[in-house]
C-alpha cells in the first residue's frame, strides 16, 4: 500500500483544524486563522514525524502532553494556568469525539487497505471520508454543549441574598454572574454588586448620591461629619467590562451576607458590596451581581 506524506498532513491539516475551530467555539475563543492553521500544522508535522519514525519516543504520552500545550498556546495563548487546562481538556473531549466519529465512518466504508503505525490510522480511503467525519463530529458536539447548556433554567442563575450592613438588613435578588471575578485588590476580598438605591436606609444618601464625585476625589458635597465617619470604610474597586476597561466602584465592608439558592443558605463574612450608581436592567429582574467563584467557595 501506498501512503503519500502529503496526504497524511492535509488530512490531519483538516482533522486539526476543525477540532481547534470547534475547541474555540466551545471555549468563546476568538478564531484567528493563522494561529490555528499553524497549530494544526504543528499536529500535522508530528502525525508524519509518528509514521516515518522508528523512534519510540514520539509516541510517549509527555511529548504528547508537551504537543497538546504548544498546539493550544499556538492557537489560543491562554494567559493563565486555569485556562491552559480547561482549553487543553475541552481539546482533548473534542479529539475524542471527532476520533470517534472518524472510527465509525470508516468502519462503514470499509477500506480494502487500512494500517495502523506509531498510533497513526492510515489507509487507501477517500480525502472526503475524513472531512465528512469531521463535520459529523462537529454538529455533534456542538450540539451536545447547545443542549446541556439549555438545560441549566433561569432559576440556576438567580439567588436570594441578605446583606447587613450598619446593623441594617438588604434583602434582593441577584444574578449569578460568571464574569464577576471581581475582588478588592489589597485584601483580595471577593466584591458582590448593589444598586446604590438599595443601601439608602443604610448609608448616607450624600455619599451614595455623589459616587462619581468620590472617584474623582471631590468630597465637597460631602458634610464633614458624614466624610470623617466614611472616609476610611470607602474601598476603591477597580474593574473592566465591555465598553469600560478601566473602571471604578466605590465600595464598603458589609458585617454578614447570606445567599439563598435552591432552599439552601451560606453565610459569608468580609464580603465587599461595590455601590453600582445605576441600574442593573431595566424591569428589575435582578438588583445585584455575585461570583460563581464565592458560590463555589
Amino acid at each position: 500500500m501506498t501512503i503519500y506524506i502529503d496526504v497524511v498532513f492535509f488530512e490531519n491539516l483538516i482533522m486539526n483544524t476543525i477540532i481547534l475551530i470547534a475547541t474555540g467555539i466551545i471555549l468563546k475563543q476568538k478564531i484567528k486563522w493563522i494561529r490555528i492553521i499553524l497549530a494544526g500544522s504543528l499536529g500535522a508535522i508530528y502525525s508524519i514525524m509518528t509514521y516515518i519514525s522508528t523512534l519510540q519516543i514520539y509516541s510517549n504520552l509527555i511529548l504528547k502532553i508537551i504537543l497538546s500545550i504548544l498546539i493550544i498556546y499556538i492557537a489560543y495563548n491562554p494567559q493563565t494556568v486555569k485556562q491552559l487546562w480547561k482549553s487543553i481538556l475541552i481539546f482533548y473531549l473534542t479529539s475524542f469525539v471527532f476520533g470517534g466519529a472518524a472510527f465509525a465512518l470508516i468502519y462503514i466504508v470499509k477500506p480494502q487497505e487500512i494500517l495502523m503505525k506509531n498510533g497513526l490510522f492510515l489507509g487507501t480511503y477517500p480525502l472526503k471520508t475524513v472531512i465528512l467525519a469531521a463535520v459529523v463530529a462537529f454538529i455533534i458536539l456542538i450540539t451536545a454543549f447547545t443542549i446541556v447548556k439549555s438545560k441549566i433554567s433561569k432559576k440556576d442563575m438567580f439567588c436570594e441574598i441578605e446583606v447587613e450592613l450598619n446593623n441594617k438588613i438588604i434583602e434582593t435578588k441577584a444574578m449569578i454572574d460568571t464574569g464577576n471575578l471581581l475582588k478588592e485588590p489589597i485584601t483580595n476580598t471577593p466584591v458582590i454588586i448593589l444598586e446604590h438605591t438599595l443601601l439608602y436606609d443604610c448609608m448616607p444618601k450624600e455619599i451614595l448620591n455623589n459616587l462619581e464625585n468620590i472617584l474623582g476625589g471631590d468630597f465637597e458635597q460631602i458634610p464633614e461629619k458624614i466624610k470623617q465617619e466614611y472616609i476610611a470604610k470607602l474601598k476603591l474597586i477597580p474593574f473592566s467590562s465591555l465598553g469600560k476597561q478601566n473602571g471604578m466602584l466605590v465600595g464598603i465592608k458589609a458585617s454578614k451576607v447570606k445567599i439563598v439558592q435552591e432552599e439552601q443558605e451560606n453565610e459569608y463574612e468580609n464580603i465587599i458590596i461595590g455601590i453600582y450608581n445605576k441600574s442593573l436592567t431595566k424591569r428589575g429582574e435582578y438588583r445585584a451581581l455575585i461570583g460563581l467563584e464565592l458560590l463555589n467557595s
